[in-house]
């Protein structure tokens, strides 16, 4: 079979850590060009992987390369201007979240999207994982009830400590766009995308100053259904937290650790599966699964999953918890 060629624009630590040595393992797939402006990154990590196309930035990569495949993983600053030049070019996209810095910005990725009719697919890995995955197809056959209620919560050291990752104009913001956007995506996605009525949020910025490093959501969807969200660089803790628990009429389920009660009469019945797996490689088996899931868009295999135009309403909401903020009040969409 013939292998798919991708390229990779951006060589910092989620290319370094996830798209590298994952897409170096499959099979069907050629590693074909690199662009990265640090000229030894570049030159380090194409001879570890081999790597044989070497190009210091998007504009040189679609000029010299023939990979009909891109993953985007550049500065969130740059995603539009890289997203779109690729999609002219005739490339299908995997763009690292989040899309954009703004709605706008990830409207006009949509549209390129639609216009040049090339597939567009935003990072939104905790999807991926495999308990995620079991519980998805639990609460749509109807185990745990109907899920009106998702606490979730994460609290971890920055993502990155690259300048641009807190630099408002640069990255957008701040923890938002690093960990409660996946939460959010986590949540919608598990609810079957309820519209989103209304937004209150509060952000703090203790050890940052243009971006928040604390935030805390509560949301409201049109089905009455309620999502909590937390998320945190600065939260005190000895040791990294992520909290997912779903609230169904007939039952409840959580992630990390990975349980699943259905309460029949006054029984709680445990359908936890007997085997879990370790925090690190639920997170390894995201990344892989999303990845395999992109390529098997790219070849008519599957349908995009989180493609660019299902992020806007994602977007939406982003926007509004920024807005609720700033406003200091109920922001209705």
């Amino acid at each position: 079979m013939e292998k798919t060629k991708v390229a990779i624009i951006g060589l910092g630590g989620i290319a370094q850590l996830v798209h590298l040595p994952y897409l170096s393992k499959f099979n069907n797939v050629e590693l074909s060009a690199v662009a990265e402006p640090n000229k030894n990154r570049l030159n380090t990590l194409a001879d570890k992987f081999g790597v044989k196309e070497k190009y210091k930035d998007h504009t040189e990569l679609l000029a010299g390369s023939n990979a009909g495949t891109i993953i985007v993983a550049t500065p969130t600053s740059t995603h539009r201007d890289v997203a779109i030049a690729c999609l002219k070019a005739g490339k299908d996209i995997l763009v690292e979240k989040p899309l954009a810095r703004t709605l706008q910005e990830a409207k006009q990725i949509a549209d390129a999207a639609k216009k040049y009719k090339k597939k567009a697919m935003v990072g939104m890995n905790l999807r991926y994982r495999p308990d995620a995955m079991i519980l998805k197809s639990l609460i749509s056959s109807g185990e745990i009830g109907q899920p009106f209620y998702i606490k979730s919560g994460w609290l971890r050291r920055q993502s990155s400590n690259q300048k641009w990752f807190t630099k408002k104009e640069d990255s957008g913001g701040g923890v938002i766009l690093d960990l409660s956007i996946l939460l959010l995506d986590l949540s919608l996605w598990l609810l079957d995308f309820p519209p989103v009525e209304s937004v209150s949020s509060q952000n703090f910025y203790h050890n940052t100053k243009t971006i928040e490093d604390t935030s805390v959501s509560f949301l409201k969807c049109k089905n009455s259904s309620i999502v909590n969200i937390e998320s945190s660089w600065s939260i005190a803790s000895q040791k990294d937290s992520f909290y997912f628990n779903v609230f169904g009429t007939k039952g409840w389920a959580s992630l990390n650790p990975f349980n699943v009660f259905k309460r029949i009469d006054e029984h709680e019945i445990d359908l936890t599966p007997s085997q879990t797996e370790s925090s690190l490689s639920l997170f390894k088996k995201s990344y892989m699964n999303e990845l395999k899931s992109f390529i098997g868009a790219v070849n008519g295999l599957n349908p995009v999953f989180s493609s660019a135009e299902e992020s806007l309403s994602r977007m939406k909401v982003i926007e509004a918890m920024y807005k609720s903020s700033d406003n200091n009040k109920e922001i209705k969409l």
